[in-house]
């Protein structure tokens, strides 16, 4: 194995020393709550009154919430000083693609299919679908373009309803999962490529489109793979509709050949030279290397940001508390003036009002020290960055078709991606990129580019939608990469169990109101089975729950506290359940964001949970399915949760050990489940999924009859 695949696997030891040194500093005050703790002061966040009500609560008339005044991302994006210094007229002739304009629209008249490659920054997503828009291409249906990532699609919305002069919902809107804010006069959409992909369940043509965009195509997310595929068919059938496809990287070729080699434009790029240092050994930890040498740079370098590039949360987090413990230290030893290093981390989780402030400028002369995974590597531009660090890490999803289930795992990036981080550096003037690893690796040890997602992922949910497509033999689909056979026939196994398909691989009733939901598989399937049991509404909270990051709060420095209140939430039979309580508790409480705290809960996850369940109740009204409550009973509901993960069930083998009934793999109850403070322990439970940390966790697991199993999952069992 190379150097680098094995330093990934061990992970950063700084990352754990920070860990180990949070848990002994318990004097420290609650420090999850941001607002007057470290990484609180570093961001710069306030306490409030809001924390107490978070948001105030409207109900609609049949008692269920109504969210649709709720706080947008778009409404804390903030403006550079670059964009208040030029009008929007200047800035926008300022950017690449400008003097390639009529060429551009040429091009895209004389062509049903075009692909163009842009760098990032050239203003290819801000600027194509304008052009469009004043060519007149929105007469006959409106304009799409999809971005694999949901902060893209909502920052790029907004800077573009900007440029427009109007309103970001009227001629200009977003949609991502779960939110969506177009409205009828709508000309320019962006969106997920997920959202797409299930409008063309509802509209096989999508007749509303004149023309689609799918920009950042070199992603190869899991849903772009199958949107290409469709829309080849959509290309052949409607001589009207134009297709665009982007690419920040030279491999226009794969997407031109597989359209039949179709014209690829180049737009020409503004970028100024990058210098790249290469690390002399292989670096053992990459967050402690990658501190050290924002340190050097902070203190050494001529003026300019810097962007590191990290794995995930974990590390930023740990990144951000090292560094402004270390300036602190550097301010406290010298006697000279120190300039200001300003830390911003960026990931998904992070609350959007703090996402946005990376993009604002630092005040009195300090220098942004951004810390990011790698969303900054092409859908976000931030401009006046002078130094990239590159880990040479990231963060994939790798399924694992022994225990049925995804992992992100840590992985060197591609050559590819490495290119596209160091031309970060290279935006407003010539810039630098450190390169955390030898020259050797990057030119031996990483690929050339990354494996699509296609390839390493769970199908379950892309077999269910090409099947309600009505494409018969999944192995013929047009896919640019085949995923593995393998892949594909375990996802319509699995599909099969669940009763979504026949024997012969034909849709049934359940699955075809299975696609409906945006949802896994198992947990659409847990509410429709909710229907017939009669316990929609108590399983509709379940499923709202399970598809959110965990409630529960497990502060490193009190955990025995948030241990205790955890318990007082405990259904002894269930975590699901619990689950459940917890919820239903907090309406009971009148969604308070105080009574979350002292319960140890995350309240920004439980209103993502009530968010998500009025989505799903919306969908479930379109589907006429009324909702049902069960009362006190809630055996109905573990009889429910069994019958739609039958397929994960376990049994006891020896003393608090389980073996999956089906493949004898070993699991195990986590220490933090309801069952594990039972005192006895069930003879057979399901679980929701199973990870794979120090060993084989179960994770949100329901005791279960033995008869149920049999009755629900009759391939499996007998009685």
């Amino acid at each position: 194995m190379s150097d680098m695949a094995l330093i990934s696997r061990k992970g950063s030891a700084l990352v754990r020393e920070i860990h180990e040194k949070q848990k002994r500093d318990k004097s420290r005050q609650r420090f999850w709550e941001l607002a007057g703790s470290k990484l609180g002061d570093i961001l710069g966040v306030e306490k409030s009154v809001d924390e107490i009500d978070a948001d105030t609560v409207v109900v609609g008339e049949d008692g269920e919430v109504d969210f649709k005044g709720k706080v947008r991302f778009s409404q804390h994006l903030a403006v550079s000083d670059f964009t208040k210094s030029k009008t929007i007229s200047q800035q926008r002739q300022n950017l690449p693609i400008f003097s390639v304009r009529d060429e551009l629209l040429q091009v895209v008249r004389e062509n049903q299919v075009v692909v163009i490659i842009g760098e990032t920054g050239s203003g290819k997503t801000t600027q194509l679908t304008q052009y469009l828009y004043e060519y007149g291409y929105t007469v006959n249906g409106i304009i799409g373009c999809t971005q694999p990532r949901r902060v893209a699609a909502m920052s790029v919305a907004k800077r573009v309803s900007e440029e427009m002069e109007t309103e970001l919902g009227d001629k200009v809107g977003y949609a991502i999962r779960f939110e969506d804010a177009t409205g009828p006069s709508t000309v320019i959409k962006y969106m997920t490529d997920g959202v797409l992909l299930r409008e063309t369940l509802k509209d096989p043509d999508l007749e509303k489109y004149s023309i689609i965009l799918m920009d950042e195509a070199h992603e190869r997310s899991l849903d772009t793979d199958v949107l290409f595929g469709i829309l080849k068919k959509v290309v052949a059938r409607r001589r009207d509709f134009k297709l665009i496809v982007t690419s920040a990287t030279l491999n226009g070729e794969k997407f031109s050949n597989f359209f039949g080699g179709i014209p690829i434009f180049h737009i020409p790029g503004r970028t100024f030279r990058v210098q790249i240092c290469y690390s002399k050994t292989p670096c053992e930890d990459y967050v402690e290397a990658a501190i050290k040498q924002a340190m050097t740079i902070h203190i050494t370098g001529a003026p300019g940001d810097m962007l590191i590039f990290l794995t995930g949360q974990d590390e930023i987090e740990a990144t951000c508390y090292a560094l402004s413990e270390r300036m602190e230290q550097l301010i406290s030893s010298t006697k000279q003036p120190v300039p200001k290093l300003l830390i911003l981390p960026i990931y998904s989780q992070l609350p959007a009002d703090l996402q946005t402030k990376i993009f604002q400028k630092a005040e009195d002369g300090a220098r942004k020290c951004i810390v990011a995974t790698n969303i900054a590597e092409t859908s976000l531009t931030i401009d006046g960055i002078f130094y990239v660090i590159d880990t040479g890490y990231g963060k994939m999803k790798v399924y694992n078709h022994r225990m049925g289930m995804d992992a992100l795992q840590v992985f060197p990036i591609s050559r590819a991606s490495a290119d596209q981080r160091a031309g970060r550096a290279g935006r407003t003037g010539p810039g630098t990129c450190y390169r955390l690893y030898t020259e050797n690796a990057y030119e031996n040890e990483m690929l050339q580019s990354p494996v699509p997602e296609i390839q390493r992922t769970n199908l379950g949910n892309v077999v269910l939608l090409l099947k309600s497509l009505k494409i018969q033999n999944l192995l013929d689909f047009d896919f640019m990469d085949p995923p593995p056979q393998d892949n594909i026939l375990n996802s319509m196994y699995q599909l099969w169990l669940l009763g979504a398909l026949n024997d012969v691989g034909d849709l049934m009733d359940l699955g075809r109101k299975m696609v409906k939901f945006p949802l896994d598989p198992a947990l659409a399937k847990l509410l429709l089975m909710g229907e017939q049991l009669e316990c929609l509404n108590e399983v509709l909270t379940i499923v709202s729950m399970l598809s959110v990051p965990s409630v529960f709060f497990r502060p490193k420095d009190r955990e025995a506290e948030s241990d205790a209140a955890r318990e007082k939430f405990f259904v002894p039979e269930s975590d699901h359940l619990t689950l459940l309580n917890v919820y239903q508790q907090w309406k009971a409480n009148e969604y308070r964001g105080d009574w979350c705290n002292d319960h140890f809960l995350q309240v920004k996850g439980l209103y993502k949970a009530r968010e998500v369940r009025s989505q799903l109740l919306d969908i479930l009204k379109t589907l006429k399915i009324p909702l049902t409550y069960c009362g006190p009973d809630w055996d109905v509901v573990r009889k429910t949760i069994c019958s739609a993960y039958f397929h994960n069930a376990a049994m006891l083998k020896g003393i608090g050990q389980y073996v999956n009934c089906r493949n004898r793999m070993p699991c195990n109850l986590h220490p933090t489940s309801a069952l594990h403070g039972l005192g006895y322990t069930p003879d057979y439970v399901v679980y929701h999924e199973a990870i794979l940390t120090t060993k084989e966790y179960m994770q949100c697991v329901t005791a279960v009859e033995p008869h149920w199993l049999a009755e629900l999952g009759p391939m499996f069992f007998s009685v």
